[in-house]
């Protein structure tokens, strides 16, 4: 690994160059049976706010990213692109050696008390989960969570994991001074398919209790039924079965988002499924012949199935991204947008 990839001056983006340097780095490891085979690099970051590439799809403009890394270990995520510029490898690398950003709560108050920020809206979960295992030890976000409440911050949480519950009272005590949206992403209920493409992400049926608990305490939660896999996922009777078990979870909509596979995921997804499903290469190659992104048609087919089906359990669409105070529902039958790609974990 080289971390002056990421000092002042490296050819990566001046984003990047922001974050933290090789002055101050400690790795750990931890014998313990949920993190035995990860390393941990802790640092300290020297910005936690982030701008979001003017290019970007992304329906905002700020992100904090506690993390680098994730154990969820979904096949399919965008962000191991991100690996590489600190020279660590964006397959299993990625899905074992953490950057935890162990400043960040200190660091995003001081951050949010400058007279230069304007109190936009942040994002988080939108690289790798901020929820994922290392919180369990880190507990970086009820430090950012306390932050952003006590400066009436407007900001989301995209999530696939449970530990968001802990953090539940402060979630509540934030909505009440400013707009917090909170989602949930679930593809699929398939649980054999979940074991081989979310390893280490908490199974789909963990993530819909999370719905059901945040619901039952009057916060309301958005489900992105993401990724939708083609050919994997995207059946009409798999569809059925995902957004039933949404709707009946208690989310207020659900937003279809399909497989985007950028460079770096891209590579890994495809040596996955030539593994699991090699009938699967040549049409896959054809599907995404012209990019990362699957063709119009194909999404817009996707979305209409879902839509259709959200309208018949009697859950909305909503624009995907958009902040809801937490407890207020969405709208039932709200319009029909083009579907956004989102980055997921």
């Amino acid at each position: 690994m080289r971390w002056e990839n990421l000092a002042t001056g490296s050819e990566h983006s001046r984003a990047d160059a922001a974050l933290f340097g090789a002055e101050a780095v400690t790795t750990r490891t931890f014998d313990t049976p949920e993190f035995r085979g990860i390393t941990f690099h802790e640092i300290r970051a020297r910005s936690i706010v982030n701008r979001v590439p003017g290019a970007s799809r992304m329906p905002f403009e700020w992100t904090v990213n506690p993390y680098r890394g994730c154990t969820h270990a979904c096949v399919y995520c965008f962000a191991r692109k991100t690996h590489s510029y600190l020279d660590l490898d964006t397959g299993l690398g990625f899905d074992s050696q953490i950057v935890v950003k162990v400043n960040a709560p200190g660091l995003l108050r001081r951050q949010l008390a400058s007279r230069r920020w304007q109190g936009e809206h942040i994002a988080m979960g939108t690289n790798v989960d901020c929820y994922q295992r290392a919180e369990g030890r880190y507990r970086l976000m009820p430090g950012i969570l306390a932050a952003l409440r006590d400066h009436a911050n407007p900001f989301s949480i995209l999530t696939k994991g449970t530990l968001v519950l802990r953090d539940l009272e402060l979630l509540k005590q934030a909505a009440e001074v400013t707009d917090v949206g909170i989602s949930v992403s679930v593809g699929f209920t398939d649980e054999r398919l979940w074991r081989t493409v979310e390893p280490g992400a908490p199974a789909p049926e963990r993530r819909l209790e999370v719905v059901r608990t945040l619901a039952a305490h009057g916060v309301g939660c958005r489900v992105l039924m993401a990724p939708v896999i083609p050919f994997l996922s995207d059946g009409p009777d798999q569809l059925r079965a995902t957004v039933r078990a949404i709707a009946t979870a208690g989310a207020t909509s659900v937003t279809p988002l399909v497989l985007h596979l950028r460079p770096g995921a891209r590579e890994w997804f495809m040596s996955w499924l030539g593994g699991h499903h090699p009938h699967l290469v040549n049409r896959y190659e054809r599907l995404y012949a012209e990019g990362a992104y699957a063709p119009k048609w194909y999404q817009r087919r996707i979305t209409r199935q879902v839509h259709d089906l959200a309208r018949e359990y009697g859950i909305g669409p909503t624009r995907a991204g958009t902040p809801r105070r937490a407890g207020t529902p969405g709208p039932a039958g709200a319009p029909v947008s083009e579907p956004t790609q989102l980055t997921l974990v």
